[in-house]
């Protein structure tokens, strides 16, 4: 891939010693904020999901990005992840962890600044345990369990804060959410029957800003956004759904180097297994990327790298640290060793890997290795 013209910042392994470049677009990700946020209107606030490394692509750097872009309420997933955010923002922005505190660490998101989303009536109980003993308000969100069965409050645990309002005692809920199991299928009736759920469980809680809506949801339609909504695929160019265009800006671009070319004849097999047999005299090219690095072996056979327009199929079986493709399309010369070819790119997208790997969007950028030489754009 050619250098960008535009200001980059570098990190991991330099781009002479890696055998492949991961180019992410700081810009797009920015846009892709405001797109939505945009989209919402300005009576929802638009958070920020940045859990898992900001989906892999680097905290340090996404983070920043989106708070230039407005961002001032991000989510993470776990407690350590809420301590690496807070230095790369601002003191007064709101970082809330969707997993909430374990046994013990209560003290650890007062410290740092962090809002907890509790999620069970033991963590409520640690929470007012924390408030009874500094004797002060904490403020709180509360997650409610509306039909997807994996977090939040049960019926009887809402019903039971309902009976006994002292067992909310020195918390503050500031913000009262929920989770679509099933956003990403626009017409699926789960989708009403949780937001009707939402609706009926937070009317027995003392009154609270609502929140329901990821990245799929908030392309449901104005009655899904509530008083907040929280993205995060979305922002990294991953589609909400398959029943229209994707409106994101792609994020990300990877071109693994040609490590070496050679010509097989029929017959001939490649790769472990020899899983493929060549039909007839084929080039092929070894690129130096492979499942450690996050390309999924899992339906190698239905994917490709890109010359250009040019598809160059997997070839058997991805290996650890490289993958060999077929280039007897492209014109003898035009491609060679040190040269480079997209994995993902303005060709083969985030959701396009997925499809041929049977799996999401998600897993393709979570999944993405440590050994590229890493370039992050912005200011183009």
């Amino acid at each position: 891939m050619s250098p960008s013209p535009t200001p980059a910042i570098s990190s991991h392994w330099p781009r002479h010693r890696a055998g492949a470049t991961l180019r992410i677009d700081l810009d797009a990700i920015a846009a892709n904020y405001r797109l939505v946020r945009d989209r919402v209107g300005p009576r929802t606030t638009c958070a920020a999901v940045v859990k898992a490394d900001a989906y892999g692509l680097g905290l340090a750097q996404v983070a920043p990005a989106l708070q230039r872009a407005g961002a001032d309420h991000f989510y993470v997933a776990h407690l350590e992840e809420g301590i690496a955010l807070r230095p790369h923002v601002t003191a007064t922005t709101r970082i809330f962890v969707l997993h909430g505190p374990l046994p013990g660490t209560e003290e650890e998101f007062v410290a740092h600044g962090l809002t907890p989303v509790l999620n069970s009536a033991e963590q409520i109980a640690g929470w007012r345990a924390l408030a009874r003993q500094q004797e002060k308000v904490l403020p709180a969100v509360v997650q409610l369990d509306t039909g997807m069965s994996r977090f939040g409050l049960s019926m009887d645990d809402v019903r039971a804060i309902a009976d006994d309002a002292d067992l909310l005692a020195g918390i503050e809920p500031t913000l009262v959410i929920s989770h679509l199991a099933c956003a990403d299928t626009p017409h699926n009736p789960a989708n009403a029957r949780q937001r009707a759920r939402l609706l009926e469980m937070a009317a027995l809680l003392p009154a609270a800003p609502l929140a329901l809506s990821a990245s799929s949801g908030i392309f449901l339609g104005p009655e899904y956004h509530f008083d907040m909504v929280r993205p995060g695929a979305a922002l990294y160019g991953i589609a909400p759904n398959e029943d229209a265009p994707n409106p994101l800006r792609p994020v990300v671009r990877l071109s693994a180097r040609i490590l070496q070319v050679r010509d097989i004849a029929a017959g001939d097999g490649v790769g472990y297994g020899l899983t493929y047999r060549a039909p007839g005299p084929r080039r092929i090219a070894t690129i130096g990327a492979g499942y450690a690095d996050g390309c999924l072996r899992q339906g190698a056979s239905q994917g490709a790298a890109w010359f250009g327009t040019t598809r160059l199929p997997i070839l058997g079986r991805i290996s650890m640290d490289s993958i060999t493709i077929d280039i007897t399309d492209v014109p003898a010369g035009q491609l060679g060793p040190d040269m480079a070819v997209d994995l993902l790119g303005p060709q083969h997208d985030v959701d396009a890997a997925a499809r041929a790997a049977g799996t999401i969007g998600y897993e393709i950028l979570t999944s993405l290795g440590h050994r590229y030489h890493r370039t992050y754009v912005a200011g183009g």
